[in-house]
């Protein structure tokens, strides 16, 4: 996170010049919640199963022959997880987590963002398995200020086990945090965005190709001259027999959308939201991200047909988009 100055503020929200008694009492109050439980007793709601492991598999574009007899160790946190309707017999969550909360929300820190999470893979899972978890509330920040503004970060640590045997752990992280005020720079952000640069992509021995095709208007797939597997983004090898020899394969420019976001915030300089990105699955059965022009932003759909076109961005830069169409 940016600009990691602690400020201190009481439990009313009112700051202390330099982290004063009343934000050292209010954090003492928020450190006693250490340690207590964040979760306890919970279940899985599904045993570890083969449809569950595919349907993981193709969305991530993971065609690794391992899988299903066992499961993706990034699938963890998925095992773990209550879905739309929650857990059977309500929520995992501790009184004690609810508390932390509330306390955090009381100082004015009703806004919350999730930040990173690191993953412990012990063994893996495979179908039939039964997961249960408990989390601990592993640790939380003195009051920090960022550029979404400032609040406490707050981090849970859940323990994953089969039989009683500890097979995976999963740390989250969030930002509990007071949205910082717009200044009047920031009101100014779309006339901003329009003066303001794209940022540069990054160009190196492995990619160069790629740019060097879109500079000619023209969208290039590695193709690996051993097993024939087409791949992107750009790498050095190849993912399904190792080979480090390949060839180009120029894209059609047809595609169909098959995931996407539409970006409301954080804004940057040169970008102006609310705005799509598509991850765009191409004719020849690669995918790739993009942006997606010609439809308004909620007007995008999963499955929506779209062709590839070159947009300059400014004098010395063109990028491959998709242009939909609203049918």
């Amino acid at each position: 996170m940016v600009g990691e100055q602690v400020v201190g503020e009481g439990a009313a929200g009112e700051q202390v010049a330099g982290g004063g008694s009343g934000a050292d009492d209010f954090y003492g109050r928020l450190r006693a919640y250490e340690g207590r439980a964040a979760v306890a007793g919970g279940e899985g709601r599904d045993a570890v199963n083969e449809p569950m492991i595919r349907h993981w598999c193709e969305a991530m574009g993971d065609t690794n022959p391992a899988y299903p007899a066992s499961a993706p160790p990034t699938m963890l946190q998925v095992w773990t997880m209550g879905g739309l309707s929650g857990h059977t017999g309500g929520s995992t969550r501790s009184e004690a987590y609810d508390e932390l909360l509330a306390l955090i929300d009381g100082a004015g820190c009703t806004s919350v963002v999730a930040t990173d999470c690191e993953q412990e893979y012990l063994r893996p899972l495979r179908p039939g398995d039964r997961v249960t978890f408990d989390a601990v509330i592993e640790s939380v920040s003195p009051r920090k200020t960022t550029k979404l503004g400032s609040g406490h970060f707050v981090t849970t640590r859940m323990d994953i086990r089969v039989g009683g045997e500890l097979v995976g752990k999963h740390r989250f992280r969030i930002l509990k945090y007071a949205p910082a005020r717009r200044s009047s720079a920031a009101k100014g952000r779309t006339a901003e965005a329009k003066e303001a640069r794209r940022p540069r992509p990054v160009i190196n021995r492995d990619n160069a190709g790629f740019w060097a095709g879109v500079a000619e208007h023209r969208l290039l797939i590695q193709r690996c001259t051993d097993c024939g597997t087409l791949r992107f983004p750009w790498l050095p090898g190849c993912g399904a027999c190792g080979c480090q020899e390949w060839e180009t394969v120029e894209a059609s420019g047809a595609g169909t959308v098959f995931s996407y976001v539409v970006m409301h915030h954080p804004p940057f300089p040169a970008f102006d939201p609310p705005y799509a990105v598509g991850l765009i699955e191409l004719a020849e059965g690669v995918r790739m991200i993009s942006n997606i022009t010609g439809v308004p932003y909620d007007k995008v759909r999963i499955g929506m047909p779209v062709e590839l076109e070159f947009l300059r961005v400014d004098a010395d830069l063109e990028l491959p988009v998709f242009r939909g169409a609203v049918a």
